[in-house]
């Protein structure tokens, strides 16, 4: 058994994500629906986004709050209670903004960055055993591989999030309906397919 969901409550009444990638995967998608799902659920939520280079390959990243009522929406370093990172490295550049025990939700994928190529910079050999020295719960989803599974790689950030929902309190019905606010008509059933791998696949193991 893993971490139980994270509940709002009096103990706990905000819950901070931190949600990063690289350009092109989907995670400024991602945090729409996610932000979407939440006020869904009546809950009051706010982001903030850095994607300078979203484009070309670059970080991404994305700080989400969740709450009865949040008045910023920036995350302090080292209090986040779930990371879930759309490539190995980005999991490690923003594992310090994760609290200590907290929950890492990673997709299993190596795409190295430009500037790490370039600089000669050595990619991380690890990952799983550099995340566990902070995170209390560690998931390394094979995103890619189910999203082609599914016939399109580019429901990997639907995957990720059904992987990340098995740590929230927030109904089903209200996930699908963000879905289907946020994503194209065409690839709504796709989606709900791919959010629900990710679910599956992340309960096994929590």
């Amino acid at each position: 058994m893993g971490i139980d969901k994270f509940l709002i409550n009096e103990e706990q009444p905000v819950i901070n994500i931190v949600m990063s990638g690289v350009g092109g995967q989907g995670v400024l998608v991602a945090s729409d629906i996610l932000t979407m799902a939440a006020l869904n659920a009546g809950l009051d939520t706010k982001k903030s986004e850095v994607h300078g280079m979203a484009q070309r390959g670059g970080s991404v990243v994305s700080q989400i709050r969740i709450g009865e009522k949040i008045y910023s929406p920036l995350i302090a370093k080292g209090t986040a209670d779930i990371l879930i990172a759309f490539e190995k490295l980005e999991a490690v550049r923003y594992l310090e903004m994760l609290k200590p025990g907290g929950v890492v939700v990673v997709n299993d994928q190596q795409i190295t960055p430009l500037t790490v190529y370039f600089a000669n910079i050595p990619y991380p050999e690890d990952v799983e055993a550099i995340c566990r020295r902070r995170a209390g719960e560690f998931i390394a989803i094979e995103g890619i591989q189910i999203a082609e599974d599914l016939g399109n790689t580019r429901v990997l950030n639907s995957i990720m999030l059904g992987a990340l929902s098995s740590f929230l309190n927030i109904k089903k019905d209200d996930w699908t309906k963000a879905i289907e606010q946020r994503v194209p008509p065409k690839t709504i059933p796709l989606n709900i397919k791919a959010f629900e791998a990710g679910a599956k696949i992340s309960e096994k193991v929590t």
